[in-house]
């Protein structure tokens, strides 16, 4: 199997090993647009791997700080209790970049800048750039994406 993200149309597709296509998600990328560079709060271009899979058997809206579970489910209510929380919900497919010097190593690492394909509050907008470099997904859909591919996953990020 095989992922690709178009930036372009800020969709998601899932392939199979001879390219046909299973799903299509709707998905959010970066507002700032496309680059690698750390800091810079875009989404890295590429070709990437899913380095790892967390959350798996935590229930939808399952809150994640440091890739770990805080315990936190979302709500409305708590997300207007944090208004400025950058929420990443539900599970993470955590990418590494597989181009050295690219998006691999160096300044333009992607897993070091933790880019992840990650759940956020139904409330987000998705289908238009809007995240901080991540790929965002509805919860559901992310479930559905998570429980179909393994770790090692091939990712191409397209502009």
């Amino acid at each position: 199997m095989k992922i690709n993200v178009h930036l372009a149309t800020q969709q998601l597709e899932l392939l199979d090993d001879t390219g046909n296509l299973l799903r299509r998600y709707a998905a959010s990328t970066a507002a700032n647009g496309a680059g690698e560079v750390c800091g810079s709060c875009c989404t890295p271009r590429g070709k990437h791997i899913i380095r790892a899979k967390i959350g798996a058997g935590q229930p939808e809206n399952t809150v994640f700080v440091r890739r770990r579970p805080t315990g936190e489910v979302y709500t409305p209510e708590l997300g207007a209790r944090f208004p400025g929380r950058d929420w990443i919900l539900t599970r993470i497919l955590w990418l590494s970049g597989c181009e050295i010097g690219f998006n691999r190593l160096g300044k333009n690492d992607t897993m070091r800048r933790y880019i992840y394909i990650h759940g956020t509050p139904d409330s987000m907008q998705i289908g238009a750039p809007g995240s901080h470099g991540c790929i965002r997904m509805r919860n559901a859909d992310l479930v559905e994406l998570f429980d179909l591919v393994p770790a090692g996953t091939a990712v191409e990020i397209i502009a």
